[in-house]
């Protein structure tokens, strides 16, 4: 019985029925051992940020929780599981052309392909497209100024927790090579889809979210099909929407805990602009909108709520080795003397980045793999002045009359030159990297 999100609740249950090859062993009516909402056991919300009980004890927030915990994706997941007979790079060749030029160009495009591409197309009701493209037109500042620097550590920030990490390191994503291949992928989807247009239909964002979401996708087809470790009554769902919504939202999150600490509870010009952006990505990507709430208190709700019924844990050799292979990845696309700099700085901003989401705490992030050393702090102290200074005239300026347009030109400039850097993204995963994979694939 769902009394407050039965819609959802039977998209949940619906995946037995659309994939029973996948699905059909798990229950659905029970919650995994990620999941709890017993106050003895020790969650993933620290006190500091905000009190666990009152969440606890609000049933439609445990409900909500709950049920996007066991949920994948119910349209791009049977797509994924075609896989076997058109392999991972014709899905993808299917799914670019569909995004290109529509899903009847492609010859005999399957069913599976013409529901996930009638799903991304089929416009919400809340949609207002010109706040979409206002909320980019600012959301792109940060992708030129910032991201650049910090998105190493917001990288990072997805590996505190062993139950929620364990799909990556299943995947063999994050070793080696592919380390730096997954974090510049990320960086790049974020950082394109605040182009111009990018949202739209036939958009290059539109097609990047549809990549990612057939990379996700895949990683949950690969870990219940053939990945002998994964644990279902442990896990549950591998990469569930719940999981995805941090990543999507963490913007909306930091402007939302920002205007609550100055005692607004509703968002600015701005951030409503950027919020519409970024639950339209967000629901490209799949998301429900049970998880994309619509005001700052309920943006804070849906991030405290995940965290306060997620069981902590962080294993070294899941979270720990994750952390360590993603510092140590290189990112930068030469190995000039300013690419060597400008590899050592952003790492010394990433542990900083990193270490705020400890709290502050130091030996904390020493106990995930992340030291802040005296160099890192000496790097961040002599750039903190230009590019904070720089991401805050640039922001005034995205706002002007005046200088809107010059700004932009410039910002569009920017994230274009930080695409190069980051590199072509395949959006893809390996499956011979999983437990029980055939090598010959």
């Amino acid at each position: 019985m769902s009394p407050h999100y039965p819609e959802l609740a039977e998209r949940v249950r619906s995946q037995r029925a659309l994939q029973p090859d996948l699905y059909g062993s798990i229950d659905f009516d029970e919650s995994p051992f990620r999941f709890t909402v017993d106050p003895a056991d020790k969650s993933s919300l620290p006190g500091w940020v905000a009190p666990r009980e009152p969440l606890l004890a609000d049933d439609r927030v445990v409900e909500l929780m709950r049920t996007a915990t066991m949920l994948g994706d119910v349209v791009a997941d049977p797509y994924a599981a075609l896989a076997p007979e058109y392999g991972v790079k014709g899905l993808i060749g299917m799914l670019r052309q569909a995004c290109r030029a529509g899903v009847d160009s492609v010859p005999g495009a399957p069913d599976e392909l013409r529901a996930f591409l009638a799903a991304m197309e089929a416009t919400p009701a809340w949609l207002d497209m010109e706040l979409v493209e206002e909320g980019a037109r600012h959301s792109r500042v940060g992708a030129a100024f910032l991201s650049p620097v910090l998105i190493r550590g917001a990288f990072l920030a997805t590996f505190l927790n062993t139950y929620a990490a364990l799909p990556m390191t299943l995947t063999g994503a994050l070793s080696g090579r592919r380390a730096a291949r997954r974090v510049n992928e990320t960086a790049s989807f974020f950082a394109v889809t605040t182009l111009p247009g990018a949202l739209e239909r036939h958009g290059e964002g539109f097609e990047a979210a549809a990549m990612v979401r057939l990379m996700h996708s895949m990683v949950r087809y690969n870990a219940l099909a053939r990945g002998d470790q994964w644990d279902a009554d442990v896990y549950g769902v591998p990469l569930p929407q719940v999981d995805q919504m941090p990543a999507g939202l963490i913007n909306m999150y930091l402007l939302a805990t920002m205007a609550i600490r100055r005692g607004r509870t509703e968002f600015s010009a701005r951030e409503r602009a950027i919020l519409e952006f970024s639950r339209y990505r967000c629901f490209l990507l799949g998301l429900p909108e049970e998880l994309l709430p619509t005001t700052a208190t309920g943006i804070l709700e849906v991030f405290h709520g995940r965290a306060a019924v997620l069981r902590d844990d962080f294993d070294d050799a899941t979270c720990g080795a994750l952390v360590r292979s993603t510092m140590s990845a290189y990112l930068r696309p030469g190995r000039s003397r300013y690419d060597r700099v400008a590899d050592a700085i952003e790492k010394s901003w990433s542990r900083v980045f990193f270490l705020g989401f400890c709290g502050g705490n130091r030996k904390a992030a020493a106990a995930m793999s992340v030291t802040l050393t005296l160099p890192d702090a000496i790097r961040v102290g002599l750039t903190a002045p230009f590019i904070i200074l720089r991401f805050i005239l640039m922001t005034v300026a995205s706002q002007s009359p005046t200088l809107l347009r010059a700004a932009d030109t410039y910002t569009v400039r920017r994230v274009r030159r930080q695409l190069v850097v980051y590199g072509n993204p395949e959006y893809t995963t390996d499956s011979r990297a999983y437990p029980g994979a055939d090598s010959r694939e």
